[in-house]
């Protein structure tokens, strides 16, 4: 049988929402929708789609190591946006960490975070070859 590992990233509403940051099992790592959180626990990148993106991308990348993989073991991403019109600068960051490695992506337009300062949260699936 194969273990759960669980991730945290020690966001404030990890405990509250119950809910981890990864869930590792098998060769199987799955990241939670991943908000811009700094490492102080306020908001980064207040305003900047781009900024707020490289940030997600950080935790993501932090949380997919610490389960025992890489961004290369990455094989889909969903980027959720509250405004589609900035899909450009999202894509930007995204493609800066994934344009040699290419997983599937989606894009999709949300109505809202938790937080209305959040412009992009993002999710990951990898497996460890």
């Amino acid at each position: 049988m194969n273990a759960r590992r669980l991730i945290s990233s020690g966001s404030r509403f990890e405990p509250e929402i119950g809910f981890s940051r990864a869930v590792r099992v098998g060769a199987h790592i799955s990241v939670a929708g991943t908000a811009p959180i700094s490492a102080t626990g306020g908001n980064a990148g207040v305003g900047d789609v781009y900024g707020q993106t490289k940030r997600c991308l950080e935790i993501i990348n932090a949380a997919i190591a610490e389960a025992g993989g890489s961004l290369q073991n990455v094989t889909r991403t969903r980027v959720m946006l509250v405004d589609m019109t900035t899909w450009r600068e999202a894509a930007r960051a995204h493609g800066e960490y994934f344009g040699a490695i290419r997983p599937a992506s989606t894009f999709v337009q949300v109505s809202r975070f938790i937080d209305p300062q959040w412009l992009v949260e993002i999710e990951a699936d990898a497996i460890v070859a």
